[in-house]
């Protein structure tokens, strides 16, 4: 194993950790064929096989398993190493590691880009992937903060407020609703939804308010991606509820219409989240301190002149 690599190492500890080539390929952003390349490589150093495949699905042998103690192990002490040097560096020079929920890639780079104009040595590692993956992320210290729609339970995380996040509901321009004003929510009964998968932040928010009006959605389709579903409503499948993040451009384009429901936008908030007891570097405390101070009025000059009404409290 002396001539084993630390990329071979994150390699296979992401491989192993999804038990999915492909899905470490999106995470490390590299090819399928260069992660087997680089597995094939350690099983080379390692003299035996660390994963079998049994159908469709990808397992770790034994020895991949006790590979996957070693190389967590490895990199978590690396990582610790690159905190504590950039806690001595400072802000300037610091390395920011922050993940984001789906839903926040809609305006999270731009206050990225705000906060590092300040600060131009900072050097960032973004990761935008679904909440289970977020959390996982946290929980492995592979990221110092986590932004996301919903805190996680438990005492092992702090989480802070500091930006409302509005809902509302959307349709294709030619459909009927959208040209009809202070709709009651209870009236869309009959109507089709659009919906994002369940186990999702959107779609818990959504059950709950539908259910307040004691509507069951009549769901056309179901999605795990924003994208998809926007183009759905843009092809008059049905209606969505959607983040008013994710729509600015397609409200601009005359691709969608937001609907005038009453009591609408349903609001909700976005968290900085970070480990409990997690020595946090100096970039990373600054970072956080930037999106309490900043954050909601950063969000809010994103949007479009149609959506700023939405957002106003």
């Amino acid at each position: 194993m002396r001539s084993a690599t630390l990329r071979q190492l994150r390699v296979f500890a992401s491989a192993a950790t999804h038990l999915s080539f492909a899905r470490a390929a999106a995470e490390l952003h590299l090819t399928a064929p260069a992660i087997s390349l680089q597995i094939a490589e350690l099983e080379r150093h390692a003299g035996q096989r660390l994963f079998e495949r049994l159908g469709k699905r990808v397992y770790l042998t034994p020895a991949g398993e006790a590979m996957l103690r070693t190389s967590t192990a490895i990199l978590t002490h690396l990582r610790a190493l690159e905190e504590e040097l950039a806690t001595k560096q400072g802000i300037d020079g610091g390395l920011l590691g922050v993940g984001v929920i789906s839903a926040g890639d809609y305006f999270f780079p731009a206050l990225l880009a705000a906060f590092c104009a300040r600060h131009e040595a900072v050097q960032v590692a973004l990761a935008v992937c679904n909440r289970a993956e977020l959390l996982a992320r946290l929980d492995r210290n592979q990221v110092d903060l986590a932004i996301m729609g919903k805190p996680p339970e438990g005492g092992d995380f702090e989480a802070v407020a500091f930006a409302q996040h509005p809902f509302v509901i959307v349709a294709a321009p030619g459909h009927p609703l959208a040209r009809r004003r202070r709709i009651a929510l209870d009236s869309l009964s009959e109507e089709s939804f659009i919906v994002r998968e369940q186990g999702s932040h959107t779609r818990e928010i959504m059950d709950q308010a539908l259910k307040r009006a004691r509507i069951r959605p009549r769901v056309a389709i179901e999605a795990s991606s924003t994208e998809t579903i926007k183009q759905a409503v843009a092809s008059g499948f049905g209606l969505a509820f959607i983040s008013l993040h994710a729509i600015g451009l397609e409200v601009e384009a005359g691709r969608v219409a937001v609907l005038d429901i009453v009591d609408f936008p349903v609001r909700r908030q976005w968290y900085v989240v970070h480990r409990r007891g997690k020595h946090l570097p100096a970039v990373t405390r600054a970072f956080a301190e930037f999106l309490g101070l900043e954050g909601e009025a950063g969000i809010g000059r994103q949007l479009p002149p149609a959506l700023a009404r939405y957002w106003r409290r």
